[in-house]
């Protein structure tokens, strides 16, 4: 016991800390505040060092970057008057197209098969004319007149769509337009007159199993359905057209009454108001027109006043010379010497002429691009706006009509009554119901129709009917509406007949998700435009597009693939199938885009038209972290064998590469090491193009680059991506 508390004891004072003196506590704090005045020398010392070093690596990367900005200035006006050469190809693309329009107008001269030059008023008017006091005609040989007047429609919309707006004059805009509206109303009417005829044969052509008539007429512009109720059995209320599920289930009381039921589905719109030509955009081209004619002026007038001076020097000289070899010698070589100043002025003034047409051309461009200030005005309860939904597939007229006398036989003689105002519509449901006992006795019609095959929707059409009091369309009194997207039917109730269409968002498309331009060959591109719904894939050539292919989730061809039209009409063709992927100036209000500078995107879209016959270019996340008058986009050349894509930068005057790419954890402007700025995309390429490359380029046709600037300049894809 002892040992042990001896032990325990002794552990106890062993544990017991010495006591620390006052010197030594203020020697130990000395120490430590030495060491952390230390730590801190070093810690300073080394960020001046790094500061130093950062200023020092600052230093110099501003003055490399001072150098190759002044670099950049000092060939500039170089560069950009090499552009100029090379954009010169716009002016000269505009005068082809200027001839072409010219010789379209001969041939159609010297052809002479009778049918009028829709752009000449008094041809045209006297086709409408003819046409009018024709009587009689059969709806066969309306379809097939109809034809040739769906083709004068289609030639005056293309001139008003293809003629640029300098070109325009507001007498020749309202005169095609007038006569559109002319030609469109005569159709109709003579669709009408025809029905009429055939409804007045009814009887006669009443089917032998329902006791009802029935007519089909398909063409490739219209499809017909009409039905005559002549036994007027009440039990007979599903009508179906040639055992197909078009049709419509009609009430008792329609079903017991002397009515026809008309279906003509035109796939053409002759309903939606024509879209009037901006005012704006003539007023500006007419600016930049009357500008540049007056420089020419000035410079005609300055050419002639010399000439005249000079003519008047040479007399006088050749006057006081007296002998008449020297004179003739004398005027000789006046007439030489005038002759040279002649044709250099002629050569000035053709030059004066392509900066004029230049110009125009731009200004036309600028105003492709120009988004509207102001959103459509506000529409009415369920009116649909046509800014925000296309109608697709053409327009069903829906009419219950009231069946004319019909056709007896008497004595070898067919007598007829003709009513003096024609075909008739029966007012369903009518404007009095106080005969009528029941409130259901005029329930909404349901009608089945098919949706054309050439013509895609994304989603499920919406219906819309047209309101002809309010001249638009509208949503409300349509209800039950279903769709079967394999039959292509399309099942709703209306409450009123009259001309329906089927809607789809204009927009459904936008903005894209990516988009590609690749070169295939000589004046030939890919240009690939990826979206949430669909890849659309697009061929350019010399003045030509093609839809090369659509990529959708489920089995589609359309009738456009294969097919070579001039930019404007596939531009129209695009539209009208559904595969609209063009903005308009009031997409902005309906889509976030990515604003870019209207003058740096067209600069952007022409440079990029001509260096796409060697040149790869394509879409750049970083586009959307650069800031509005600034463009990012990836290029790639096209024999490449490095998969990886350069970034590039462009601002409208000054291009560069960048250090980043799109695995980039962040976005940063810095330059490409070993590369230089440049103050067009074409000089900054040519950095690192190949000698064939240039060669392609240079040697790449004025329409080829023309239409490859359409396309991008239609699209808007540095925006709209």
């Amino acid at each position: 016991m002892l040992i042990g508390f001896f032990y325990v004891a002794t552990f106890k004072s062993g544990r017991k800390k010495k006591k620390i003196t006052k010197a030594e506590r203020l020697k130990q704090l000395q120490e430590e505040e030495e060491r952390r005045q230390k730590e801190e020398e070093e810690a300073r010392v080394k960020h001046e060092k790094e500061e130093m070093e950062r200023l020092e690596i600052q230093r110099i990367e501003k003055e490399k970057w001072h150098q190759l900005e002044a670099k950049d200035l000092e060939r500039r006006r170089e560069e950009l008057e090499e552009l100029y050469l090379l954009e010169g190809c716009f002016p000269e693309a505009e005068k082809l197209k200027r001839g072409t329009r010219l010789l379209a107008q001969w041939r159609h001269y010297i052809q002479c098969d009778g049918s009028p030059d829709p752009s000449v008023s008094p041809e045209i008017n006297t086709f409408i004319s003819l046409w009018k006091e024709e009587t009689n005609e059969t709806l066969e040989e309306v379809i097939a007149k109809g034809k040739l007047v769906l083709n004068l429609i289609e030639k005056l919309k293309l001139i008003l769509l293809e003629t640029p707006p300098y070109d325009l004059e507001d007498k020749n805009v309202i005169q095609y337009q007038g006569s559109i509206l002319e030609l469109q109303e005569l159709l109709h009417l003579k669709f009408n007159i025809a029905t009429e005829i055939l409804l007045r044969q009814a009887s006669t052509l009443a089917d032998l199993d329902s006791g009802n008539m029935e007519k089909v007429i398909q063409d490739e512009n219209v499809t017909l359905y009409v039905w005559a109720n002549l036994k007027k059995n009440p039990r007979y209320r599903s009508v179906r057209f040639s055992e197909t599920q078009i049709g419509f289930e009609i009430p008792r009381i329609l079903a017991t009454s002397d009515i026809a039921l008309r279906l003509l589905h035109t796939h053409y719109d002759h309903v939606t108001p024509l879209r009037p030509v901006p005012a704006s955009l003539q007023e500006h081209t007419a600016t930049v027109t009357d500008f540049a004619k007056e420089e020419v002026k000035n410079e005609e007038a300055a050419i002639s006043k010399e000439l005249q001076e000079e003519g008047k020097q040479r007399e006088n000289e050749s006057n006081s010379v007296h002998e008449e070899e020297t004179k003739f010698e004398e005027q000789g070589d006046s007439e030489v010497q005038m002759s040279v100043v002649r044709e250099e002025s002629e050569a000035t003034k053709g030059e004066l002429e392509m900066k004029l047409l230049s110009e125009t051309v731009l200004s036309a461009q600028l105003l492709l691009i120009e988004n509207a200030n102001e959103k459509p005005c506000f529409f009415e309860d369920n009116e649909v706006d046509l800014c925000q939904f296309t109608t697709l597939g053409g327009v069903y007229h829906l009419d219950i009509l009231e069946l004319p006398p019909q056709c007896k036989a008497m004595k070898g003689w067919m007598i007829v009554e003709i009513l003096k105002e024609g075909l008739r519509k029966y007012i369903y449901p009518p404007e009095t119901t106080e005969d009528v006992e029941t409130e259901n006795a005029f329930p909404p019609i349901e009608v089945t129709l098919e949706v054309q095959e050439n013509v895609i929707f994304f989603e499920d059409p919406m219906v819309a009917r047209w309101d002809g009091e309010g001249k638009h369309w509208q949503t409300d009194g349509i209800s039950n509406v279903s769709y079967k997207s394999e039959e292509r039917l399309l099942t709703f109730s209306l409450e009123t007949f009259g001309p329906v269409t089927l809607i789809q968002d204009t927009h459904i498309n936008m903005p894209f998700q990516s988009w590609e331009l690749r070169p295939l060959d000589v004046n030939k591109v890919l240009l690939t435009v990826t979206t949430v719904f669909t890849e659309i894939q697009i061929q350019i050539k010399e003045n030509l597009c093609m839809l090369a292919s659509v990529k959708l989730n489920k089995k589609h061809s359309s009738i456009l693939e294969g097919k070579w039209m001039t930019p404007v009409s596939f531009i129209c063709a695009l539209k009208e199938a559904g595969l609209n992927i063009f903005p308009s100036g009031h997409s902005h209000f309906y889509v976030v885009i990515n604003y870019k500078d209207p003058l740096v995107e067209v600069k952007a879209y022409r440079q990029l038209a001509l260096l796409s016959s060697a040149f790869a270019f394509g879409w750049s996340k970083w586009n959307t972290y650069a800031r509005t008058h600034k463009t990012t986009l990836s290029s790639k050349r096209r024999y490449s064998k490095k998969p990886n894509w350069t970034l590039l930068m462009f601002s409208g005057d000054r291009a560069q590469r960048l250090k980043i790419n799109e695995n980039s954890e962040t976005f940063s402007e810095a330059l490409k090491e070993e590369t230089e700025f440049h103050s067009t995309l074409y000089h900054m390429v040519e950095d690192f193009a190949s000698k064939k490359a240039m060669e392609k380029i240079r040697s790449s046709s004025c329409q080829f680059i023309d239409s490859v600037c359409y396309m991008l300049l239609s699209t808007r894809l540095l925006s709209y991506s």
